[in-house]
């Protein structure tokens, strides 16, 4: 009975010693990143069904123990999500997701590719992985009524259409 314990013991120790990825993943953007409540569009994808959400779910579905925080804020810019970046880049990141959005655009900005190359090289320079996160792929008819946000099923192509890259950086799958 003793030498019995002992195996159970130790099978249970190899057991617990298994690795577990409980990395974090840094979403940052502007409203598509945050989601937009269903208020003003009955077809808006509140924080709970934009992509940051619908990805952890992919990512645990996958056995991917990676935390997706959402550091979207609708409005926001390069330049604002730059100098967010410090803030939202916490120690256990291993993943940045940027997207950019159009409010640079839509404001007539001049620097998003300086800000977004001072992006990359932050989170560069602390080992995080960037992932593009690019808008172009949501076709019309997963985009609101304001042609520019996404339904809960754009967000969700949005999702997908990143789950390998980010699964192979936060967790090596």
């Amino acid at each position: 009975m003793g030498a019995t314990r002992g195996a159970l013991f130790a099978v249970a120790l190899l057991g617990s010693a298994a690795p577990v990825c409980a990395a974090a993943v840094v979403a940052l953007g502007a409203s598509n990143t945050e989601g937009r409540g269903r208020g003003a569009h009955p077809d808006g994808a509140p924080k709970s069904q934009a992509y940051p959400a619908q990805l952890q779910a992919m990512l645990a579905a996958r056995g991917c123990r990676a935390t997706v925080l959402n550091a979207g804020v609708a409005g926001d810019t390069t330049a604002g999500m730059l100098r967010r970046l410090p803030g939202a880049l916490g120690k256990d990141a291993k993943v940045l997701i940027l997207q950019p959005g159009g409010n640079d655009a839509r404001r007539g900005a001049t620097d998003t590719e300086a800000n977004i190359a001072a992006i990359k090289s932050y989170a560069g320079a602390r080992g995080v992985t960037v992932v593009m996160l690019d808008n172009l792929r949501i076709a019309r008819d997963h985009r609101l009524p304001d042609g520019m946000h996404f339904s809960a099923e754009g967000h969700k192509i949005l999702a997908q259409s990143i789950l390998s890259d980010v699964a192979a950086a936060a967790c090596g799958r």
